[in-house]
């Protein structure tokens, strides 16, 4: 992950911290599921307050952009478009793997519908 704060911006540092973490997390640079630093240390690297960074965060947890799962950490969340990204890699994983052990497109749409009827209760 990559920051950049501008202090001649004119933008508010939490502002440009959230916005380049939304932007990151929407375009794929951060994936679903990657751990963000903790607030100390992302504001020690930016050289900002911790209450600055903490503000940005709690926006972009706001925004659905981001979980924290107590302990555990901060997290690039699962919402929308990561969201359908991530169902778009499976899907390909999905497709590789059944190409490797010689399965037929029908049989493979056959096992992926039998699997979303397990799923959904269908």
């Amino acid at each position: 992950m990559t920051l950049k704060i501008h202090i001649a911006d004119g933008a508010a540092p939490y502002e440009q911290v959230r916005a380049q973490i939304s932007e990151q997390a929407r375009s794929g640079t951060l994936p679903v599921g990657y751990r963000l630093p903790t607030v100390r240390g992302l504001a020690e690297s930016l050289g900002l307050a911790a209450n600055t960074v903490a503000k940005a965060y709690r926006a972009l947890e706001a925004d659905g952009v981001i979980e924290t799962r107590g302990r555990n950490g901060t997290f690039v969340a699962a919402a929308g478009p990561a969201a359908q990204r991530e169902l778009a890699s499976a899907a390909q994983e999905f497709a590789a793997r059944a190409r490797r052990l010689g399965q037929p497109q029908d049989a493979a749409l056959t096992a992926v519908r039998e699997a979303l009827r397990a799923a959904y209760g269908d």
